[in-house]
């Protein structure tokens, strides 16, 4: 299939630049996959739509500041000390694994043709420094930072959450306190991401809370989401589309929630693309066997007249996508590309909100 099959007209007035004034108040568009009928509802309506002894999966990836300004090297003569000669935009997309424990990260950068191997940027904080090891395409840089006592607790400090370019800000600004909050969901644990899992963007306690009262299931897995959501597709046929790998786990209790539903016959409801795509891989993975606990990373690609086949996932909760992403993609390999667009239609001409900071949609 084409890319362009995959395109929709979206104003960009409907684009969300703020999250709802409460969290948890997004309408909802509930979605039959089978037939294509839709309806208009509201998040709050969710625990009555999901069925006793679903089990939802949500990510609990947690955003770190990841987008950092630099400087790059060279010495001054006076003091041998860092003379700053041009300044870089750094975006970090994940932390490479190291046996060595070196800290290291793929990262983009910009402007990235002055940025070469060899070469140490300096940051805000003195202390941290990382230099240039190799260059990729697109601006992709790996870097390796020198050791710090807390390297986490700097970039607190320094850095800011890598909001989308859609949502108008002023990158150069510390972040506002409501971006803080909001670009993060409830249960965010485990650091890693440089996206927010924006579907679970939605949830409040009290969600839960209702959720455990009518006897749906809860557990968690972490993907952590990396480069693949910054790259923008370069293909013109889905089928040359090739997604970077993503780190996953998932956990003991995960994987027996998990196993325990597919015996049963229960749903398995996703919250969001990322849950989806770990899901649909480990159970790739697995095959017949039963499911088991462990890390990994994958590069699953889900769309129609690919990989369409849903071997886990039964229902799935989702912001609206950007056209002709993959991620689009993926919700069309789901419920149909044709049912996805006629529903993107319908949500345009009722004035919902699009994208991180959006409104939500059901498939079922």
């Amino acid at each position: 299939m084409l890319v362009s099959d995959f395109d929709y007209h979206l104003p960009e007035e409907l684009i969300a630049q703020q999250p709802p004034a409460v969290r948890g108040t997004s309408r909802m568009m509930t979605l039959d996959r089978f037939s294509g009928a839709y309806t208009d509802r509201s998040f709050a309506d969710l625990p009555s739509l999901l069925k006793p002894g679903d089990l939802l999966i949500v990510n609990d990836s947690r955003v770190i500041p990841a987008r950092l300004f630099a400087t790059r090297g060279g010495l001054s003569t006076q003091h041998n000390s860092p003379a700053p000669t041009g300044h870089v935009e750094v975006l970090l997309t994940e932390q490479i694994i190291s046996p060595e424990g070196h800290n290291d990260w793929r990262a983009l950068v910009k402007p990235a043709k002055k940025v070469q191997p060899g070469e140490t940027l300096h940051f805000a904080d003195p202390a941290l420094l990382a230099t240039v090891l190799t260059i990729g395409e697109f601006g992709e840089r790996t870097l390796r930072f020198a050791p710090v006592n807390d390297f986490h607790a700097i970039l607190d400090r320094i850095g800011h959450l890598p909001l989308p370019p859609y949502i108008h800000r002023d990158k150069t600004l510390p972040n506002t306190t409501e971006d803080r909050e909001r670009y993060q969901t409830v249960f965010a644990k485990q650091r890693g991401s440089a996206a927010a899992p924006t579907a679970g963007l939605h949830f409040t306690p009290e969600i839960f809370t209702q959720l455990e009262a009518r006897g749906i299931e809860v557990a968690r897995l972490t993907l952590h989401v990396g480069l693949g959501t910054f790259q923008p597709v370069r293909a013109e046929r889905t089928e040359d589309i090739h997604l970077h790998a993503e780190h996953y786990t998932l956990s003991a209790e995960a994987a027996a929630a998990i196993n325990r539903a597919r015996t049963e016959g229960r749903r398995i409801v996703a919250v969001g693309t990322t849950s989806t795509r770990t899901l649909e891989h480990v159970a790739r993975t697995a095959g017949d066997q039963p499911i088991v606990a462990h890390s990994g990373s994958t590069s699953l690609f889900l769309s129609p007249g690919l990989n369409d086949q849903f071997k886990l996932v039964g229902g799935l909760l989702t912001n609206f996508h950007l056209p002709q992403s993959t991620l689009l993609m993926l919700v069309s390999a789901f419920a149909g590309r044709q049912h996805i667009l006629a529903a993107y239609d319908h949500a345009v001409a009722a004035g919902y909100r699009f994208f991180s900071y959006g409104d939500c949609m059901l498939i079922t």
